[in-house]
């Protein structure tokens, strides 16, 4: 019945007489008293009671397997996620689910690493087992406590080879002390995902939980990082709400960052020209408005940008592996914007100083559009797929920049107020002023957009050929 993979129950019965029971129950009074070895003592005054029983029948309650599990394993190992099984029932049963959710395929060769209780069986069972290639592994909770003991390092590096692992009879304590070991001998993030009370230690443990509401109570989904209530939405919740979160995050992440270097930039580069003078390039409501209705919303825009659709990531979990190559989100990407915010806030200062003529006091206000503009388009370039609220948040920033010139005209002037150098209305409707505010934007985007096209045209990333 367990290699059928069912529940098993043995029931039975054992008469006992007036003299058995007081014996009984004097040795296990007697055993629960012990100040040494109490719960060893206690079992076995339980186990010689219960011997020579009549046996009444057995039962095999079949566990049925949710919905999808399959496809979604099989999806799952696509995106290049390796799958352990951490489960408390036996051998047998362990190994029948694993077969029958095709966590193990049937023609694949299957390890089962034999039960050892010292470190020289620990030992010669590891070498056996090194010996073995493209196959899977399926150990007890008591092999693999003293594998652990001995051959942390050891055991934890060939499992790793392993398509698949198999950890049956494990207690929730060695379900946890499994994740910690992954993440203490591995660069790997772990996810651990369980629908039981005893799953979670192990799921507090992981990098990310997810707990499956379901008859065995709400214990694992409260417990975890997401709560789903079928299997069968693990791959949804990975492949496409988790890929999109994390590019929209790094790409947020670093557009924030280069939204503050640039500005920094300008007045680095401001300073500099005039030795190093403390006047500030922006004052008051200008740098209130560039951190906000400026530019806020175009910006936290990016959170509904997505590079495939939802369907195509289903389709093609291969999309997932780029994750783990960081190439959205890492040294070289940061390096990226840093140079770009200081190439951009470099060329908008400068080329405001080169064109003011003899305008000075327009200096801010030919450079803060200019400002504003960049980070619009900048905002647009970034974009891989365009929603409404994006298009409504870019028009909605520039408007309000526009109404505000009519009531901010005193802050676009250098040095105090006080000195009386003010923004003149009708300057910002000449020609003067837009032929300057276009070039310095210009010059500031159109290198990056064209090299944009170039690397898309000749090094496409792997999304853009599924799109087309």
């Amino acid at each position: 019945m367990a290699r059928e993979g069912l529940r098993t129950l043995v029931v039975a019965k054992k008469s006992l007489s007036e003299e058995q029971y007081q014996d009984f129950e004097s040795r296990y009074n007697q055993a629960k008293l012990s100040l040494h070895d109490r719960a060893l003592k206690v079992a076995a005054v339980v186990e010689s009671l219960e011997r020579e029983m009549e046996l009444l029948c057995v039962t095999g309650v079949e566990d049925q397997l949710q919905a999808d599990v399959r496809p979604t394993l099989e999806l799952l190992r696509n995106a290049g996620i390796k799958i352990w099984m951490l489960t408390g029932d036996k051998l047998e049963t362990a190994t029948c689910i694993a077969k029958s959710s095709h966590l193990v395929s049937r023609n694949q060769d299957i390890h089962v690493f034999r039960p050892v209780s010292n470190r020289g069986e620990a030992h010669l069972e590891l070498n056996a087992f090194r010996r073995k290639h493209d196959c899977a592994l399926v150990i007890s909770g008591d092999s693999l406590e003293v594998c652990l003991r001995y051959y942390e390092h050891e055991f934890v590096e060939l499992a790793c080879q392993c398509p698949a692992v198999v950890c049956c009879r494990c207690s929730p304590t060695q379900k946890a002390q499994i994740v910690r070991l992954l993440q203490q001998h591995t660069a790997n993030r772990t996810c651990a995902i369980g629908d039981g009370g005893n799953d979670v230690s192990m799921i507090q443990a992981a990098d990310c939980g997810i707990g499956i509401e379901g008859k065995e109570g709400k214990q694992a989904s409260l417990a975890a990082d997401f709560s789903i209530t079928q299997f069968k939405h693990i791959g949804r919740l990975l492949v496409v709400h988790g890929r999109n979160s994390y590019k929209r995050s790094a790409a947020l992440g670093q557009f924030v960052m280069h939204r503050g270097m640039i500005i920094s930039t300008m007045q680095a580069v401001f300073s500099s020209i005039f030795y190093f003078a403390s006047v500030p390039l922006y004052q008051g409501f200008l740098m209130v408005g560039y951190a906000t209705i400026y530019t806020m919303f175009p910006v936290f825009s990016l959170v509904l940008d997505q590079d495939v659709k939802p369907e195509m990531a289903l389709l093609y979990p291969e999309l997932y592996k780029d994750l783990t190559k960081g190439r959205s989100l890492s040294f070289k990407t940061f390096l990226i914007w840093v140079l770009i915010s200081v190439y951009q806030g470099g060329i908008l200062m400068y080329g405001a100083l080169v064109l003011f003529d003899q305008e000075f006091v327009h200096v801010v206000a030919i450079s803060f559009t200019a400002l504003i503009l960049t980070e619009l388009l900048m905002v647009a370039l970034t974009v891989r797929t365009w929603h409404w609220l994006m298009v409504v948040a870019e028009f909605f920033s520039l408007a309000c920049y526009l109404a505000s010139l009519a009531f901010l005209n005193e802050y676009f002037g250098i040095g105090r107020v006080s000195l009386g150098a003010f923004l003149d209305l009708s300057f910002i409707t000449t020609e003067t002023f837009l032929w300057k505010v276009c070039v310095i934007t210009l010059v500031s985007c159109l290198p990056l957009y064209i090299i944009k096209y170039l690397k898309r045209k000749f090094s496409p990333p792997s999304y853009s050929k599924l799109s087309s």
